[in-house]
């Protein structure tokens, strides 16, 4: 060590500005150290304060303790502070610690308890109106976010999550909010224009339902919760329902548990699609026609290797067109089983297959509009055909 020696400081991890790597002198009580040499600051207490080289403008204080950084932090930038916290004798921040913007406003205060923040904590925008709000609680190793408000600007409220009792403080009124007094709560979600394009309903700090706005305040996305059943809703432009989903709920963890139903419909609002669910396997599929006519139905049923689906197609005038059952359990995919079935529109049959047990074709026949049988044919393995005979 030499006494009086200049030395450079350069500030590493994560806590650090991004100016940190300016040429710094520091000191301790008069005496030049320097804190990547533990010999320079062994025993030492006091404030180590260092300066820029060139400038000699302060950039960073730190408080010793017995030649140990601990206690009191500070950064600096073109001589205003920018940044304070504390460390303990592990070197995490803990206690209170904060950060400013150029002209002096803080724009985030927050408290730590040995390197996780806990508790309330703020952020501000730059016209020091709360930008953020959230309420830190423990969890193993660490800490979790368990509520916060955010907030535009103007002061109006932009986003929302709520615990399982009110934790934020004013202005956020989550006891209100997340309707933990007086029934459900209706809270509006403004944009950072100011421009409302939400809306969100709370009961008891759970989300019962909540409403995305478009362009001209039409609904774009809803999600709503009932007893244990779960129902999104999505909407085109105009604010016509595309899609629906209902979900069962788990009544333990309130999350999405089993697709019950899946609705799709055209821009005019007509469904075009309907698929329902039993304890997460499907039940049917059917699909529409724009008047309004069914344009196929598949059921579902059986298990293992005795799964199975139903099939039925439908012209536009809603007659059947087609029928056939295949085996669903398969990996290379559908087979066909038993008797297939096409029909005219005044509902004749005019194709019948029939298949075995491995989904092989062993018989056609089929028939003219006005039912008058043109081929009745035993089909063979290798795609021969005989016609057939009794």
């Amino acid at each position: 060590m030499i006494a009086g020696h200049r030395l450079a400081l350069l500030c590493l991890c994560l806590l650090a500005p991004v100016w940190a790597h300016a040429m710094q002198d520091c000191e301790v009580n008069g005496e030049s150290v320097n804190p990547n040499h533990g010999g320079t600051t062994a025993g030492k207490t006091g404030i180590m304060r260092c300066k820029d080289r060139d400038s000699g403008q302060l950039m960073h204080e730190q408080e010793l303790q017995g030649g140990k950084f601990m206690g009191v932090v500070r950064y600096y930038r073109e001589g205003k502070l920018q940044r304070d916290y504390s460390v303990n004798e592990r070197g995490n921040q803990h206690g209170r610690a904060r950060e400013f913007a150029p002209g002096g406003q803080v724009l985030r205060d927050s408290t730590y308890d040995n390197g996780s923040e806990m508790g309330l904590a703020r952020g501000f925008h730059a016209n020091g109106q709360l930008r953020r709000i959230v309420f830190y609680g423990p969890r193993p190793g660490g800490s979790v976010e368990q509520a916060y408000a955010e907030f535009n600007e103007s002061g109006r409220l932009q986003a929302l999550r709520c615990g399982d009792k009110p934790l934020l403080a004013q202005p956020a009124d989550d006891a209100r909010w997340c309707g933990f007094s007086g029934g459900a709560s209706q809270v509006e979600l403004f944009s950072g224009k100011g421009v409302l394009n939400g809306r969100s309903s709370y009961l008891a700090g759970k989300r019962v339902r909540h409403e995305t706005l478009g362009d001209g305040g039409k609904p774009d996305y809803q999600d709503e919760v009932s007893g244990s059943t779960r129902t999104e809703r999505y909407f085109n432009n105009a604010g016509v329902k595309r899609r629906e989903v209902r979900w069962l709920l788990d009544s333990q963890t309130s999350r999405n548990s089993f697709k019950e139903r899946e609705q799709e419909f055209a821009d005019n609002g007509t469904l075009t699609r309907d698929r329902q669910w039993s304890g997460g396997k499907p039940v049917s599929d059917q699909t529409f026609y724009l008047n309004g006519q069914p344009r196929s139905k598949t059921e579902f049923g059986g298990e293992g290797d005795s799964a199975w689906l139903q099939t039925t197609e439908y012209f536009d005038t809603g007659k059947v067109s087609a029928t056939g059952r295949f085996s669903s359990n398969n990996r290379y995919g559908q087979l066909p089983l038993g008797t297939h079935q096409r029909f005219n529109e005044a509902g004749k049959v005019v194709t019948e297959s029939s298949y075995d047990a491995r989904g092989r074709i062993t018989r056609e026949k089929t028939w003219d509009d006005e039912g008058k049988p043109l081929r009745d044919d035993a089909v063979f393995e290798d795609g021969s055909r005989k016609t057939y005979s009794k």
